[in-house]
């Protein structure tokens, strides 16, 4: 049997695991899954992970004997009976060549290729959201590309309006996956770090979502599907079950797709940046 904890070092993924289990270092075999990383100015840092095995070991499975192959009997072959002689044939006088008209060659017509969108761009599309090129969007795009840079990324920055005062950023390009990080967590922290830059010292605030390959979407998509699964678990088992840690706005996700749900209600606990929502059966909310 074994758990896997995560935390900043190691060795508080070890203590974390060896405080859960009640158990002492001697007890336990610890392998180390993830090693924590720093990250660049705390993009892209992500904890260590181990898994700690306790209890009895599984017994070894014993490989049964290879029986040895059967040999099988070698066939015999049938005597080779002689060939028959081929009688000639007779020659036809050949039929003077038609020449076969020469066909036309139709010009080839260029296909044009259409070029594959990024799912976040066809999102915005979607939404008929324009373009925005005011100076909110100058000044987040002068932050990104500088940041992007440190990042050695280049990723194309494109500025959408969602209402005024709300702005959708979407980075298309190839390899996002290091902008977006585990979970999401490289994305949020470029986001948090926009949203710094652009509102220091300006008279209005505004608010600014970054996104890439449409990940906020697909990740609400999960979240949703989480909170309806674990709503039927605490249903069934009639007991509170907590989530693991989550940002602001995923924990908001998870309170707005349960909030109407019968017999089930949610609350937030512990603080950032392992704060969780616990969704608890509620006998009286039916």
């Amino acid at each position: 049997m074994y758990i896997v904890v995560t935390g900043k070092t190691e060795d508080e993924a070890i203590r974390k695991a060896l405080e859960q289990l009640g158990m002492d270092r001697d007890d336990v075999s610890v392998e180390i899954l993830e090693r924590a990383k720093s990250g660049f100015l705390g993009i892209g840092a992500s904890p260590a992970r181990v898994r700690v095995t306790y209890g009895p070991e599984e017994s070894e499975v014993i490989p049964e004997p290879v029986k040895p192959a059967r040999k099988e009997p070698v066939k015999e072959t049938a005597p080779k009976t002689p060939e028959k002689k081929e009688t000639p044939r007779k020659e036809r006088p050949r039929q003077p060549e038609q020449k076969k008209p020469a066909r036309e060659e139709k010009p080839v017509r260029e296909e044009k290729k259409q070029e594959k969108k990024p799912a976040a761009e066809k999102a915005a599309e979607q939404e008929n959201l324009p373009l925005c090129e005011d100076d909110n969007a100058k000044r987040i795009t002068a932050f990104l590309s500088g940041l992007l840079q440190q990042l050695e990324s280049q990723a194309e920055i494109k500025v959408y309006e969602v209402e005024k005062g709300r702005y959708r950023v979407i980075l298309e390009g190839e390899k996002l996956g290091q902008l977006i990080g585990r979970r999401g967590e490289t994305l949020d922290a470029i986001q948090q770090l926009t949203g710094y830059a652009v509102n220091s010292g300006a008279d209005k605030r505004i608010r600014v979502q970054v996104d890439a390959e449409n990940y906020r979407r697909k990740r609400e998509k999960s979240l949703e599907s989480l909170a309806a699964k674990t709503a039927e678990k605490a249903k069934r088992y009639r007991r509170s079950v907590t989530l693991e840690p989550m940002n602001a706005y995923e924990r908001h996700v998870i309170h707005a797709a349960l909030q109407d749900v019968a017999g089930i209600s949610t609350y937030s606990i512990g603080t950032e940046p392992n704060r969780r929502v616990v969704v608890s059966y509620d006998r009286e909310k039916k």
